[in-house]
């Protein structure tokens, strides 16, 4: 209750396990991520990519296991704020909450600017009087699609995301299999070795180098913990649903991954960095192939950003039911019941972020500098979910700490994400990290700008509203109609 109002809600119970799975798969964007991030990593590892993407996966799986155990206990649509508040204290859930909404805010951009410059550039290799750099009214068609899905309720979304994410999961995996047929006597388990990098960086350093890069095609595995008031039985189906999408698509990940590249060569992986290779390789091979995974390649940004709308969205809802952001976005449509005002925020944020990236430094290099910005937060966030799961059990579950998974997986999840940190920023701690090039630089600045802001932001909140920060911690009780909201 607010003031004695009651307090609009989420639907309960709306969805299922295969729909929180799909939540967190789609944000991953599996198809994007098998045919432009993971390539990424081949400078590093060469040929011997398919065993930085396993290390990638086992990485990731520890802090799915932290998220995981934290949303068996704190089920919110705050999420991983709530989590940090609770466990940690209010203030560090606020800046969660105010980084993680940041970036979900901008990962709609990210995907829509994929989605426009994949769109130009394929119409203008096939039809030369396309012009290439005419990639905007795609995205804005992408938009206007995701936002009509999202709008209309978290079952026409959660179903959206469960048949789109389904679609480019088959489409991959039916051409990996494939490359792996055709490539006969070529398969080969010295790809899981260390035999097959780039004498820059080679043996075990271009294997941790390029899992290092691998990791970024992971982010977005905790999606589903904002869906928690949505989701039957939430302490549950979060959990399993963050654990089987990780484990689920780290498995597709390696076997793709596998697949191309005992197709076009561990010798000369390396070279394999384009976003196209995967469309080039089904067109020589297959012919007509190359389509499906081209629409593959859209669905997946369609996916994404359908997915990461249902993040930014309720986390913006959870925290402005507290007040600490503004009210309005706690609006919840009567007829749909998801948060509409957010709904129409997020698609304004998107127009904007997405044209101003897009025209300002090209839709690639705008691309890449809000891959940056989302890297760089979202991987300061995961090893903040280690540390909470680890204190958390220790401060308020003592009698259920588990040396294993609340001590030992949070220190070695925190552990191996330091890297990934450090390459997000650009920061050339390690040999295989470089200073990153303008407009990419820019990211890190961006970044600690928004975190600025946000220190103002919270002593004005805590001068105004000083029991909004605390209750953060609060926006979700075991009675699912029972909501602590502060009422200042």
């Amino acid at each position: 209750m607010t003031d004695g109002v009651a307090v609009p809600e989420l639907r309960r119970g709306a969805i299922g396990l295969r729909e929180v799975t799909f939540q967190s798969i789609t944000a991953m964007a599996p198809g994007a991520a098998v045919a432009a991030s993971i390539p990424a990593g081949a400078a590093f590892a060469g040929g011997n990519l398919p065993f930085s993407v396993l290390l990638a996966l086992i990485a990731c799986m520890f802090t799915a296991v932290s998220i995981g155990e934290l949303a068996s206990r704190i089920p919110s649509a705050g999420s991983l704020a709530a989590y940090g508040a609770k466990a940690l204290h209010p203030i560090v859930g606020f800046f969660i909450g105010w980084g993680y909404v940041f970036v979900y805010a901008l990962v709609p951009a990210l995907v829509f600017l994929q989605l426009g410059f994949t769109v130009a550039a394929t119409l203008n290799l096939e039809f030369h009087s396309y012009p290439a750099n005419l990639w905007w009214p795609w995205s804005l068609v992408g938009m206007l699609i995701v936002f009509t899905i999202n709008y209309r309720g978290i079952t026409t979304s959660a179903r959206a995301g469960t048949i789109l994410g389904a679609i480019e999961i088959v489409v991959f995996g039916v051409l990996a299999v494939l490359f792996i047929a055709k490539a006969g006597g070529h398969n080969t388990m010295s790809v899981f070795g260390t035999t097959d990098t780039p004498k820059a960086f080679h043996g075990i350093t271009g294997v941790i180098a390029g899992s290092v890069y691998s990791l970024l095609a992971f982010a977005g595995f905790e999606a589903a913990a904002p869906l928690a008031e949505e989701a039957k039985s939430p302490k549950v189906t979060i959990r399993r649903g963050i654990l089987a999408a990780t484990l689920g698509i780290g498995i597709f990940y390696v076997f793709t991954t596998y697949a191309v590249t005992v197709f076009y060569g561990p010798g000369k992986f390396a070279t394999f960095n384009s976003a196209s290779s995967w469309q080039a390789l089904a067109k020589s091979s297959f012919g007509l192939f190359w389509i499906l995974v081209f629409f593959a390649i859209i669905n997946s940004t369609l996916a994404n950003g359908n997915a990461g709308t249902n993040v930014s969205t309720r986390m913006g809802y959870a925290l402005a039911r507290v007040n600490v952001f503004p009210k309005a976005l706690a609006q919840i449509s009567q007829k749909y019941k998801t948060p509409s005002t957010a709904a129409i925020t997020q698609l304004v944020i998107t127009v904007v972020a997405t044209l101003f990236l897009g025209l300002e430094y090209n839709p690639i290099n705008g691309f890449a500098v809000d891959g940056t910005i989302i890297t760089i937060v979202v991987v300061a966030v995961y090893i903040l979910m280690n540390l909470a799961s680890l204190v958390y059990f220790l401060r308020h579950e003592r009698e259920h700490f588990h040396i294993l998974l609340h001590g030992v997986i949070p220190i070695i999840g925190m552990v191996v994400l330091v890297p990934a940190l450090f390459a997000g920023a650009g920061i050339p701690v390690f040999s295989f990290i470089s200073p990153l090039p303008a407009p990419i630089s820019y990211a890190g600045p961006i970044v600690g700008v928004w975190m600025v802001l946000g220190i103002v932001f919270l002593f004005y909140k805590r001068a105004k509203s000083p029991q909004a920060i605390g209750a953060i911690a609060d926006v979700f009780t075991e009675d699912p109609n029972a909501v602590n909201v502060s009422s200042n």
